[in-house]
């Protein structure tokens, strides 16, 4: 009997990896984000899908997802230096700020007029505000624009985003548990510590944190990277501060070549566990709670592709960037993706949101990673349109 579970349960995630390598390809073929494809696989196979996988690969696929939420992390903070981010601070906190104002804001009003109270508020509030860095990074690369005047104002608020999260997940840990204002604030108090204390570390001290992960074999050096990452993200989470928060901050200590090397060693493995993350949310929500929320959804897609344009294109003008490059930063942050799913997945595993929450962040994250590499593509070829059009008029015009 044992037999054959074990046997079944190969079977299944055998399955799932391969249904996984497919959607991969086939949104490399059609120049998209995997995530959408991969939280449409989990919606198949999940509550209310076409096919219910077994309650052994359903147990894998939950601790296979933690491990990729810490690698995320952990890869997006070996992404800066402590240096980078304090340089990034500077320049775009008042981006930033606006940023913050106009994407979390919608959030948190659709929550409230939903009636999900300040649990429901905080978490959406996280959702609709944080871009995707991986889809941003992608885009970008991809439209060859990492050279572009406009691209160092794009990364600074990806920056202050990153910090941000840092202080707004230990807030969000704490009200998921429903803990009181004072260990709330202990909670908070601790994360904040953990940052500066991470930041002066890596900035004296960081060559020392490289030396002790690194190794040259490869073997080893993968088996202490994911052991630290592990260790740190699990002392965080007993901490009530966050595992997710932990191994973005080990990320930001390890520096030089270390990091360099440990990024390009760590994201095959991130990309698996990330997917069967994305999966794992898409088995969290029934498809039949998509159609109630779908109208909220598109009503968040529009608001906040709209506050995100406006955004880039203030902070890129501030840079001194043209028209065209101000709408190209605007565009390229429009992008949710695996963040706003982190933020949801926390969310719904601590069983403090309604059923329709899963859904509508679901929804809406599958709308903005579809959306924001398309507007990253299309914008400067409509201003320019509309530039010509607007000139043809002009030369028309009688005298």
């Amino acid at each position: 009997m044992v037999a054959h579970e074990t046997a079944l349960a190969l079977i299944q995630l055998g399955a799932v990896f391969f249904g996984l390598g497919l959607l991969g390809r086939l949104a490399a073929r059609i120049g998209m984000s995997p995530i959408p494809l991969y939280l449409i696989g989990g919606l198949v196979f999940g509550k209310g899908g076409l096919i219910a996988l077994g309650g052994n690969v359903d147990e894998f696929i939950h601790l296979a997802s933690e491990i990729g939420v810490v690698l995320l992390l952990l890869l997006l903070g070996l992404e800066y230096s402590a240096s980078e981010l304090v340089t990034g601070l500077r320049k775009s906190w008042a981006a930033g700020v606006l940023d913050l104002a106009l994407n979390a804001t919608p959030g948190v009003l659709v929550a409230l007029w939903l009636g999900w109270g300040v649990t429901g508020a905080v978490a959406m509030a996280g959702v609709t505000y944080i871009s995707s860095s991986g889809i941003v990074a992608k885009v970008l690369g991809d439209l060859g624009r990492l050279g572009n005047r406009e691209t160092p104002t794009i990364l600074s608020i990806l920056v202050f985003e990153d910090l941000v999260m840092a202080a707004y997940l230990p807030v969000l840990t704490a009200v998921l548990a429903g803990v009181g204002f004072l260990a709330g604030m202990q909670t908070v108090g601790i994360a904040l510590a953990a940052v500066t204390v991470v930041l002066v570390v890596a900035l004296r001290y960081g060559k020392y944190v490289s030396m002790i992960v690194d190794s040259e074999d490869r073997e080893i050096f993968l088996l202490k990277l994911l052991g630290s990452a592990l260790l740190v993200a699990g002392i965080a989470s007993s901490l009530q501060v966050s595992a997710a928060v932990g191994a973005f901050l080990l990320g930001i200590a390890i520096s030089g070549s270390t990091a360099h090397n440990a990024t390009k060693i760590l994201e095959p493995l991130r990309d698996l566990f990330a997917a069967l993350f994305f999966v794992l949310f898409g088995l969290s929500t029934d498809p039949r709670s998509i159609p109630p929320v779908l109208g909220w959804a598109i009503v968040l897609a529009v608001v906040t592709t709209v506050a995100k344009l406006v955004t880039g294109w203030w902070a890129a003008r501030r840079a001194g960037a043209s028209r065209y490059g101000r709408a190209r930063a605007g565009a390229a942050l429009v992008a949710r993706g695996e963040f706003s799913i982190v933020i949801a997945g926390l969310a719904v595993a601590a069983g403090a949101v309604p059923a329709e929450f899963a859904a509508l962040a679901t929804t809406y994250v599958l709308l903005m990673a579809v959306l924001g590499p398309v507007a990253a593509r299309v914008v400067e070829p409509i201003l320019r349109g509309l530039d010509r059009r607007r000139a043809a008029v002009t030369t028309d015009a009688p005298g």
